[in-house]
């Protein structure tokens, strides 16, 4: 059984050597080159001055490498927290001002306290509730406002920033005849390069490459000198300790998106570790990855770390370059930190439409067109939550729609729980010439006149009982003349005191028509949860039973010979020595 190991690194040193060492410096090394453009454009995303990604790319991957308990993926900034931490502090302070970075430094710190506690309260299994139209929802609508943000640089103009996706829409309108036809061209060619190198090369850093193609045409037809705005040099330092300088009245005021970062961050780094675990056939435990993603913030945050995660990409790419261990993550982080050194000051010649172009790119890749048909296509509550959540998202605020999804996921979790089926069952002939129990859709003329057999299929509990009881009255309106019931709770699982004093009153309504009534169950905790409430009492432990069969079978000797004579019917393998019974 999993627990939180205080170091869970000691589980995977054993397994450091010399082959590792070389394979994962090799993945490090690749996972440097692609997270450099990454970084840059993720802070962009979040509002915050470029270096801040970069070191959030560093100190997240090293914490939650060594404190984790995923072998392979990477963490560091994300897409979709990046957007939500720009939806979040955007109308609370000009993003890039000295107050809004405080505050993202401590938002980082409160969101991995939340994912810490959730860690050592065991809820890791909990996060696997949220719906998966949620998440395709909520990156969908991250995706859109993410491009929406943007087109302002790629079009070379300065409007108001905050807002949901129609409101930025709106005001971009607004500003429409002071489009900068040059930073169009130059972010259109840097969009251009990146989606044909992704189709035509996509092993080779893409994200790199055309950044470096936008920035060299805007350096040939000096675009600065036309009012192109640059992304200006990172400074050539390394991470320093900084505690944040907040209010406390900010604390509560930043409760509710620290909140939702740290689900959102646990829902990627937990679907990703665990889709890379059962690929790779290794354990994984969502508890302790819990705590390695909130440790991983909580003291990012007092190094100049925004608010990270499990990231796909990253993570893909180090599987791809033969990474075996975390040790690729630590790799990965000291060779970006020579990087940051060495390369910083060329960031200065980046203009910020060519960065614009390259985070449309990744707003495109992140909606997933094919998902969306497939949940539109299918069940009708996997819809309304997919609407549900990216109309918040679009509407309202990207924060807001993690919880108007997640309460939607919970409320279609507790109508379905609330609403088990109860079919009649009958039996057919299988194949291998046994019988089988098959549920029949509407009151057929061939049921045996005496005896119906039903199934529960869900549990039986509070939430349950009038959907239950409901149709146990259509039922029994329709059936007057089948008063013996086989009554199937093999599939229930559950059942609480509400549960049991509808079983009571419907077995001694049946007892009164002069009928008798017949349990098949086999879960020990059921049968004890039986015994314990009293149904057995009124029951009698003689018409419990353990396969359908056997209470078919006895079933039988409570049924009216002469019925039975007169009955042309071969519902059961008894009916013939039925008819041929003196009566």
């Amino acid at each position: 059984m999993f627990h939180i190991d205080p170091f869970p690194a000691r589980q995977w040193i054993a397994q450091v050597n010399g082959r590792t060492l070389r394979a994962d410096a090799f993945a490090g090394f690749t996972n440097a080159a692609i997270v450099l453009p990454q970084g840059v454009a993720f802070a962009t995303i979040a509002g915050l001055p470029a270096e801040y990604g970069l070191y959030t790319a560093m100190i997240t991957a090293v914490i939650a490498a060594i404190f984790g308990s995923s072998m392979i993926m990477i963490s560091g900034p994300t897409t979709a927290i990046s957007a939500v931490l720009f939806a979040t502090l955007s109308d609370v302070a000009m993003p890039g001002t000295a107050r809004y970075i405080e505050l993202a430094l401590m938002l980082t710190v409160m969101v991995g306290i939340f994912q810490i506690a959730g860690g050592l309260g065991k809820l890791g299994g909990i996060v696997s509730f949220v719906s998966h139209s949620v998440m395709t929802a909520f990156t969908a609508a991250a995706a859109l406002l993410i491009a929406v943000s943007q087109l302002a640089g790629a079009l070379g103009v300065h409007v108001e920033r905050g807002g949901n996706v129609v409101e930025r829409i709106w005001r971009l309108g607004e500003h429409f005849v002071e489009v900068n036809p040059t930073a169009v061209l130059i972010s259109s060619v840097t969009l251009f390069s990146a989606i044909t190198l992704a189709k035509i090369a996509p092993k080779l850093p893409g994200f790199l490459i055309a950044l470096v193609i936008g920035s060299t045409l805007a350096y040939f037809i000096d675009a600065a000198s036309v009012g192109v705005a640059m992304v200006g040099a990172l400074p050539s330092d390394l991470p320093n300790l900084h505690v944040p300088n907040v209010a406390f009245s900010d604390i509560g005021a930043l409760a509710p998106g620290a909140a939702a970062i740290a689900l959102v961050g646990l829902l990627e780094a937990i679907s990703i570790g665990r889709a890379f675990a059962v690929r790779r056939k290794e354990d994984f435990d969502a508890n302790q990855e819990m705590v390695g993603q909130g440790l991983s913030n909580a003291i990012g945050g007092f190094f100049q770390c925004y608010a990270g995660s499990g990231s796909f990409t990253r993570s893909g790419v180090n599987a791809s370059a033969g990474a075996m261990t975390p040790v690729s993550g630590l790799f990965a982080s000291a060779f970006l930190a020579l990087i940051l050194l060495f390369i910083a000051p060329l960031v200065a010649y980046i203009p910020v439409p060519a960065m614009a172009g390259l985070i449309l790119f990744v707003a495109w890749k992140l909606i997933d067109i094919t998902e969306l048909r497939h949940i539109l296509g299918t069940r009708c509550a996997e819809t309304v939550i997919l609407c549900l959540t990216l109309a918040a998202g679009l509407f309202i605020e990207l924060d807001f729609a993690i919880y108007v999804g997640v309460i939607a996921s919970l409320c279609v979790f507790i109508y379905e729980s609330a609403s088990p089926e109860l079919p009649i069952i009958s039996p057919i002939d299988a194949p291998n010439g046994q019988r089988k129990f098959r549920a029949i859709g509407k009151p057929a003329p061939d049921l045996c006149p005496q005896l119906l057999i039903m199934r529960l299929d869900g549990p039986l509990f509070f939430g349950s009982v009038e959907a239950v009881e409901k149709r146990i009255k259509e039922i029994r309106k329709l059936h007057k003349r089948q008063k013996h019931w086989v009554f199937t709770m093999k599939a229930a699982g559950k059942i609480d005191l509400a549960g049991a004093d509808l079983l009571i009153k419907t077995i001694r309504e049946i007892k009164a028509d002069g009928g008798s009534f017949r349990i098949v169950a086999h879960f020990d905790p059921l049968i004890k949860s039986l015994d314990r409430l009293h149904v057995l009492d009124e029951l009698g432990e003689d018409m419990m039973y353990s396969s359908k069969f056997e209470a078919v079978t006895a079933a039988t000797e409570d049924l009216d010979k002469h019925i039975c004579k007169g009955c042309l019917r071969e519902m059961f393998v008894e009916c013939d020595s039925l008819r041929d019974a003196d009566v």
